[in-house]
C-alpha cells in the first residue's frame, strides 16, 4: 500500500478531532474567527520545532525557500484561514456531519485547480471515484425544513469554504514541490512551518483591529484551545506529507473517509439522528473512497 493512504486516513481522523474541538469553542467561547485562531497560534511554534528535530535527524539541512515557494504557501494560508472560518460558521446552520460534508465539494474543485495550476491529472478510475463522492455529497446536501435546495446560507457556506480547501490544497503541494531539496517529510515540515507562522501573524492582527477580546479569550481558554493547535498540528502535518506525496485529487478523495468518523461523532457524541438519505450519502462516499484506493 502506498505510504500516501494511510497518511492521508490519519489526517483525516485528526481532522475532524480538531473541528469537534473547534464547534465546541464556537458553541461555548468564542466566535468563528477566534475559534480559528485557536488552531494556529499553538501550532506554530510546535511545527517550527519538529522541522529543526526532524532535520538534525535524518541529517538534512532545511532548504531555502524561494519565491515560488512564498507565493504558493501564502496563498495557501490566505485560503486555509478563510475556509476554516466559513466551515466553522457552518456548524450552526446544519448538524455535525451534514456539515463536514458541504465542505467535502472541495474534491472535485481540488482535481480542476490541480489539473490547471500544477498539471496534476487523474485517471478515469479515480475520477469515476470522485464523481461517486460527490454524489454522495449532494445526498448529504437537502436543506432543513422549509429551505430551498441549493439556495440557502449553509450551502453558500460549504461551497465556498470547499473552494477555500481546494485552493489552499493546490497552494501547498506547489509549495512543496517548489523546494528543489529534502525529502517529501523535509519539505512538508517546511511549507507546514512556514504557513502556520504566516497564518498565526495574520490572524493575530485581524483579530487586535476587528475583535481584540478574542485574542483573550483563546489564551484564557488554553486547555481546548491548546489541544486545537496540537490536533491541528499533527493533522496538518499528515495532510502536508500527502500533498507532497501525491496529488492533491487524490489526497482529497480519500480525505473523504472523514464523514465516517464525522458520523461516528454526530451520532454517538452529539446524540444527532442521520437520515436514511445521508446514510446513503456516506454509503456512495465510502465506495468512492474504497474505488479510489483500488484505482491508485
Amino acid at each position: 500500500m502506498p505510504v500516501w493512504i494511510p497518511v492521508t486516513i490519519a489526517a483525516a481522523f485528526a481532522q475532524n478531532l480538531r473541528f469537534m474541538l473547534q464547534r465546541h469553542l464556537a458553541a461555548t467561547q468564542l466566535t468563528p474567527a477566534g475559534a480559528t485562531f485557536a488552531r494556529f497560534v499553538f501550532s506554530a511554534p510546535l511545527a517550527i520545532l519538529i522541522l529543526l528535530i526532524y532535520a538534525a535527524v535524518s541529517d538534512q539541512a532545511i532548504p531555502r525557500p524561494t519565491a515560488e515557494f512564498l507565493a504558493f504557501g501564502a496563498a495557501g494560508a490566505l485560503s486555509q484561514i478563510a475556509a476554516t472560518i466559513a466551515v466553522v460558521a457552518l456548524f450552526s446552520a446544519r448538524q455535525f456531519a451534514v456539515g463536514i460534508a458541504f465542505k467535502k465539494t472541495e474534491t472535485v474543485q481540488a482535481a480542476i485547480l490541480g489539473l490547471l495550476v500544477l498539471g496534476d491529472a487523474v485517471t478515469p478510475a479515480a475520477f469515476v471515484a470522485i464523481l461517486i463522492g460527490f454524489g454522495g455529497v449532494l445526498a448529504l446536501s437537502k436543506p432543513q425544513e422549509g429551505q430551498v435546495r441549493f439556495v440557502n446560507r449553509a450551502t453558500a457556506l460549504g461551497l465556498l469554504s470547499g473552494l477555500l480547501f481546494a485552493v489552499s490544497g493546490v497552494g501547498y503541494r506547489g509549495a512543496s514541490l517548489s523546494l528543489a531539496e529534502g525529502d517529501a517529510v523535509l519539505r512538508a515540515l517546511l511549507t507546514l512551518s512556514a504557513v502556520t507562522t504566516f497564518q498565526t501573524c495574520i490572524m493575530a492582527a485581524g483579530l487586535a483591529v476587528t475583535q481584540r477580546a478574542e485574542i483573550a479569550k483563546t489564551l484564557r481558554a488554553w486547555r481546548i484551545t491548546a489541544l486545537v493547535g496540537l490536533t491541528s498540528l499533527i493533522g496538518s502535518a499528515l495532510w502536508f506529507i500527502a500533498f507532497a506525496l501525491q496529488t492533491v485529487a487524490y489526497v482529497k478523495a480519500l480525505g473523504q473517509v472523514e464523514l465516517v468518523f464525522s458520523l461516528l461523532a454526530s451520532t454517538l457524541i452529539y446524540k444527532e439522528k442521520i437520515s436514511p438519505r445521508e446514510a446513503a450519502g456516506i454509503a456512495l462516499i465510502t465506495a468512492s473512497v474504497l474505488l479510489l484506493i483500488w484505482s491508485v
